[in-house]
């Protein structure tokens, strides 16, 4: 593989990048796969899905096309450290709006006999909601309509924080990389 050497921090830039992908890729098709469904009974995908899918589609290609960069040895790191700032934040918004009604959600107790009565209300507030044809599902019924929704949205929250440690861990790795490039640019000499 072409590229720079950059010893042990290059090769965790590649990795990291490459965690980054996989993870993005994951929460691509479970979003995807959630706003099929939803479309599927005529109904608009809840925003907060729609959020999630268009953060992770411009980071996937964000980290793509970084990754070819930085492997033909043309990635301005400083530039880079700015960006992985900028979806860091943006991962972060995604985490705390997919996480905050799911962080009271026990996925196991969904379907069970001890909170029938909350399940009744839940087919309730989904029937009146897919009963209306082109209206937006509500995230905070939809993550509860099933166990295995609830399971899936738990995994996009779960991927989500991993990937705010892993742009962090990106950001620090490019600067450390900007500054190492930086000492080793050969200096002028006027005379």
């Amino acid at each position: 593989m072409a590229g720079s050497d950059n010893g042990a921090l290059g090769t965790t830039f590649k990795a990291v990048r490459i965690l980054q992908g996989i993870s993005l890729v994951a929460i691509i098709g479970m979003a995807a796969y959630f706003i099929s469904q939803m479309v599927s009974n005529n109904n608009a995908p809840s925003d907060v899905i729609v959020g999630t899918l268009s953060v992770t589609c411009i980071a996937v290609l964000y980290c793509a096309i970084t990754y070819i960069l930085y492997v033909d040895n043309i990635l301005p790191f400083l530039i880079s450290t700015g960006m992985d700032s900028m979806l860091l934040i943006a991962l972060v918004v995604v985490a705390v709006v997919v996480g905050k009604p799911l962080s009271y959600l026990n996925c196991r107790v969904i379907g069970s006999s001890s909170v029938s009565q909350s399940t009744y209300q839940l087919g309730l507030e989904l029937k009146k909601s897919f009963s209306k044809e082109g209206s937006q599902v509500q995230y905070s019924n939809w993550i509860g309509a099933s166990r295995v929704t609830c399971y899936e949205m738990k995994a996009i929250w779960g991927l989500s924080i991993a990937l705010c440690v892993l742009f962090a861990f990106s950001a620090i790795c490019s600067v450390c990389l900007w500054r190492r490039s930086k000492a080793a640019a050969p200096k002028s000499i006027d005379g």
